[in-house]
């Protein structure tokens, strides 16, 4: 990050390192590591399956930030994206969220501190374009962290993605400055 960034883009840019260079790559990790059978488990019926999260994952991104700022039709299915009890491989779940996931990136790197300003209506809430960033990037770590530990507790073994930490839980002084 250099200092002659502005806010704005300062919030850009830690927002899409952690939603497409942080929570994403692992989210991605966890399903590949996964059969279809485990991608569809519930511990029980008041919870979801990773196959649930990712499909809401997919709503909620396209919903809350493709279609938002791109002034498209929402024809976002909520409830389907927790009534499915299988029908998708790893992979095709992967896919999907995938092709998202780029347009998602293609929407980042096009916004201004203008788009952030802006009102939107969102699910029948009225939010500036900064909410609408920030309930991703939230919304995603959230359920990228209920993916990884549903996926350790299927696997039984750590993921590895702190590896990098020294023995003190810190990075190496040279590795990078981003969290």
């Amino acid at each position: 990050m250099t200092e002659s960034l502005d806010t704005a883009a300062l919030f850009l840019e830690f927002s899409r390192h952690k939603l497409l260079d942080q929570y994403w790559p692992r989210l991605r990790a966890c399903v590949e590591s996964l059969s279809e059978e485990q991608v569809w488990w519930r511990p029980n019926q008041a919870s979801n399956s990773i196959g649930n999260l990712v499909l809401h994952l997919n709503g909620n991104v396209t919903q809350w930030l493709i279609a938002s700022f791109r002034r498209l039709e929402d024809q976002r299915d909520r409830p389907a994206e927790f009534s499915r009890h299988d029908g998708f491989s790893p992979a095709e779940l992967l896919s999907i969220l995938g092709n998202t996931m780029s347009g998602a990136a293609e929407v980042l790197a096009s916004l201004t501190k203008d788009d952030l300003h802006a009102h939107y209506q969102i699910q029948g809430y009225h939010v500036t374009g900064l909410h609408a960033v920030y309930q991703v990037v939230e919304h995603f770590g959230l359920h990228y962290g209920q993916i990884a530990y549903i996926t350790k507790l299927l696997r039984e073994t750590d993921l590895g993605f702190y590896r990098d930490l020294n023995a003190t839980g810190r990075l190496p002084r040279a590795a990078g400055s981003m969290p």
